[in-house]
């Protein structure tokens, strides 16, 4: 499920991701045949090679330097959009592995929370970290994060006069009858206003995200 690829520069690859879908959403299904669901939350997910990293020791990029992967996984989230905020609360867990097991060992790994509107623009960003405790002779640790954002609701909701133009009624012989309103540029647009992302995923270096790019 969340897999789609804009911003390399910021964020490499962003997830073409779905929304939560509950009360205030619109959904079109007369006229032309269209079934669409508009939701004023927004759609969470993990961008394109951002959810895993792998750390080196030494200079070296080789099995033999690899020292801790970790990968993020079990995102989870839920969005409150009954005010004029939209809230939404996403925890994750990551699991790492180390090459070495000797000694007990803390590991922190920041991460990033972005907010990205109509596919591209980044509204907001913060870093955080997780901390990983590898205990004695053991290869593998995990912790638990989480993340929040909000969202204006009127930004994340559709004019009135676009709702309505989406949404009219059409009578056999009228000749807008045939056409696609979504496929309207000024639809398009206004749709895409509202399109909210909430992206989760580590804070890499470009070296590490050029590693996960291509390997």
């Amino acid at each position: 499920m969340f897999q789609r690829k804009p911003v390399l520069a910021a964020l490499v690859a962003i997830a073409a991701l779905a929304g939560c879908r509950g009360e205030g959403e619109l959904v079109v299904d007369q006229g032309v045949g269209i079934t669409s669901v508009l939701s004023s939350c927004p759609a969470v997910g993990i961008p394109d090679y951002t959810g895993d990293v792998t750390l080196f020791s030494g200079g070296g990029k080789t099995a033999a330097d690899l020292d801790v992967t970790a990968a993020m996984t079990n995102l989870r989230a839920t969005c409150d959009d009954s005010g004029d905020k939209v809230y939404t609360t996403a925890t994750f867990d990551v699991v790492a592995r180390r090459a070495d097991a000797r000694g007990s060992r803390t590991v922190t790994i920041p991460y990033f929370v972005t907010v990205v509107r109509a596919g591209s623009a980044v509204v907001s960003k913060r870093v955080g970290e997780i901390t990983l405790d590898f205990a004695e002779g053991e290869e593998r640790a995990s912790a638990s994060g989480q993340a929040a954002s909000y969202v204006d609701r009127a930004a994340s909701s559709l004019p009135q006069d676009i709702r309505e133009r989406i949404t009219r009624r059409r009578r056999p012989g009228d000749p807008e009858a045939a056409l696609d309103p979504l496929a309207d540029p000024e639809v398009k647009a206004a749709i895409a206003r509202t399109r909210f992302e909430m992206l989760i995923g580590f804070q890499l270096s470009e070296d590490q995200l050029a590693y996960n790019a291509t390997r």
